[in-house]
C-alpha cells in the first residue's frame, strides 16, 4: 500500500461565514460564456453528493472536541500497550516525549472550486509520542494496532511495515472527518501518534476572534488506563 503523509497545517485563505458557502466567480463567468449547461450539471451533482457548502458542522465546545481527540490516542496508546505516563506538553519536538492538543481551521464552499476557512469553525488535533522505543514492543505494537483499527471499522489508507525505513499506519473514518497517523523510527527508537477529530463550530465564537478557536487547549497527563 503507497506511503501516506501526515496533512500539513492549512493556510489562511479568506473567510466566510457559516451560512456563506456560495458559488464561485469560476462557475459565474462560465455562464456568461455559453457554458451554463455543463455548469448547472456540476452544481447538480455536488448538492446531490452533499458538497455543496460543505459547512454543516455541529456546535461543540473547543474543549469537548478536544477530550474527543485525547480518547482517540489514549485507545491508541493502550492498544500498544505502553505503560510509560507522558506529562502535557513536549520540550524538543521530534525528540523528547510529547503530549499537546492543537486546532486548525475548517474549509467550506463548493469543492474544487473555493478554498474558504469559515468563520468559528475549527478541527481539534492531538499529538503525542515516546522516545526509547524499541523494537519489539513498537512492531509488535503497531500489528496489533492495526488489526483494532480495522476490527472497530477504520479504513486503513496506508500501512508500512519498514519497507521505505519507518513503521507507518494510517488510517480514516467518516469519509476522513476523523483521522489517526502512527509512526515508529527505527534508527531513534521513536514513536508517534496523532488523533484528528470532525471540524465543530464554536458556540462561543465572536465575529472579530482571531485564530482558530481550541487553540489553548491543553491534555490530561497520557498514560496507561487502570485495567490495562
Amino acid at each position: 500500500m503507497p506511503p501516506e503523509t501526515a496533512p500539513t497545517q492549512p493556510t489562511e485563505p479568506s473567510s466566510t461565514g457559516p451560512s456563506d458557502s456560495g458559488v464561485s466567480s469560476f462557475a459565474f463567468k462560465a455562464l456568461g460564456c455559453g457554458c451554463a449547461p455543463v455548469v448547472v450539471l456540476v452544481l447538480v451533482v455536488l448538492i446531490a453528493s452533499g458538497s455543496w457548502g460543505s459547512t454543516d458542522f455541529p456546535r461543540v465546545a473547543p474543549e469537548e472536541m478536544a477530550s474527543r481527540a485525547f480518547q482517540r490516542s489514549q485507545e491508541a496508546y493502550d492498544v500498544v500497550g505502553f505503560k510509560r505516563t507522558v506529562k502535557p506538553g513536549v520540550e524538543d519536538v521530534g525528540v523528547s516525549t510529547e503530549n499537546t492538543l492543537g486546532s486548525s481551521f475548517c474549509h467550506g464552499g463548493l469543492t474544487g472550486l473555493e478554498d474558504k476557512t469559515v468563520d468559528g469553525a475549527y478541527q481539534m488535533s492531538h499529538s503525542w509520542a515516546l522516545d526509547h522505543v524499541p523494537a519489539r514492543q513498537a512492531v509488535s505494537g503497531l500489528r496489533r494496532l492495526h488489526r483494532h483499527l480495522t476490527d472497530e471499522g477504520w479504513e486503513i489508507t496506508s500501512y508500512s511495515e519498514g519497507e521505505q525505513g519507518n513503521w507507518d499506519l494510517f488510517a480514516k473514518r467518516d469519509d476522513g472527518a476523523e483521522r489517526m497517523s502512527f509512526t515508529w523510527y527505527p534508527d531513534r527508537e521513536y514513536f508517534t501518534g496523532g488523533a484528528s477529530v470532525p471540524c465543530a463550530y464554536d458556540p462561543a465564537w465572536k465575529d472579530g476572534d482571531v485564530g482558530p478557536s481550541g487553540d489553548d487547549q491543553t491534555p490530561p497527563t497520557l498514560g496507561p488506563r487502570s485495567g490495562t
